[in-house]
């Protein structure tokens, strides 16, 4: 017999894909839950109905308003009320921090049932620097703005997280390779499923890889953190310089390259001198 979950807020992880990962205490949650808040209740009732679940659901996503999370906050005095996303652990990237944040200030436990998440399994897989990392979500769709967001972020010295989908990748790749050069990379997707994979490689490499095919489903894409500067080549430094050069003064060249790949900028315009001279 299920015991009676105590009142709150109950956040719930849910699989990303392989129905097996759903551990079970998040099991026991959404059976035992007096109500489920789903971002898409079609989707998580599929999840339901694996695990013989006849819980109530109602609909909690980006559109929910101030009044409807008023009255979820009331009922959590009584009942136990869990949130669940499509898939993985409700809030990376989803919506609920306005419930959670709600939910605290009037005085109501708030649980986590962790579990499955797409970046963190991403990551593992990656074969990158695990020990900073830092999550983006998805990047802006326009150009302007993702470049914008890419270049913010360009020096931060850690291995970069983002999800993306196959119609986008490309594009995101593209502009990745562009501002922040040859670092290493992975696209990982259907992960956990029978068709998972990992594709590594250098940000260009990966670039070129998916220019003509689109992949199916979210991806997630990881970024590894920005070269040391002993190990750009001077091959590397002067391909790049000679390509900034034809439109640039040797000055403002080395700046632009010597920000891209993380290096001094003195050892940059050191070489766009000497390249000028041949």
């Amino acid at each position: 017999m299920i015991e009676r979950l105590p009142p709150g807020l109950h956040i719930v992880a849910t699989p990303i894909g392989n129905l097996g990962d759903l551990s079970a205490r998040a099991a026991d949650t959404l059976r035992s839950a007096d109500q489920i808040l789903a971002e898409d209740t079609r989707v998580t009732g599929k999840l339901l109905a694996h695990i013989g679940a006849t819980t109530p659901m109602s609909r909690y996503d980006d559109h929910t308003g101030e009044k409807e999370r008023d009255r979820i906050v009331a009922r959590l005095a009584k009942e136990a009320v869990a949130l669940v996303s499509d898939a993985g652990t409700p809030l990376i990237s989803d919506p609920g921090y306005k419930l959670v944040r709600a939910a605290r200030a009037a005085g109501h436990q708030v649980r986590i049932v962790p579990g499955p998440c797409a970046a963190i399994a991403g990551l593992a897989v990656a074969g990158l620097p695990t020990d900073r990392f830092l999550f983006l979500g998805f990047l802006p769709a326009k150009a302007k703005a993702r470049a914008d967001a890419i270049a913010e972020i360009a020096a931060v010295r850690a291995a970069l997280i983002m999800y993306e989908s196959g119609q986008r990748l490309s594009d995101t790749l593209l502009a990745l390779a562009g501002r922040l050069g040859p670092r290493e990379a992975a696209v990982a997707r259907e992960l956990t499923k029978m068709h998972e994979e990992c594709v590594t490689g250098t940000l260009p490499e990966l670039a070129e890889r998916y220019a003509s095919a689109v992949p199916k489903g979210e991806l997630v894409v990881i970024v590894g953190p920005p070269l040391e500067a002993d190990a750009v080549s001077e091959a590397e430094i002067d391909s790049l310089l000679q390509d900034a050069m034809v439109n640039l003064s040797p000055s403002r060249a080395a700046a632009e390259v010597a920000e891209r790949l993380n290096i001094p900028r003195k050892r940059a315009y050191a070489r766009a001198l000497d390249l000028s001279r041949k």
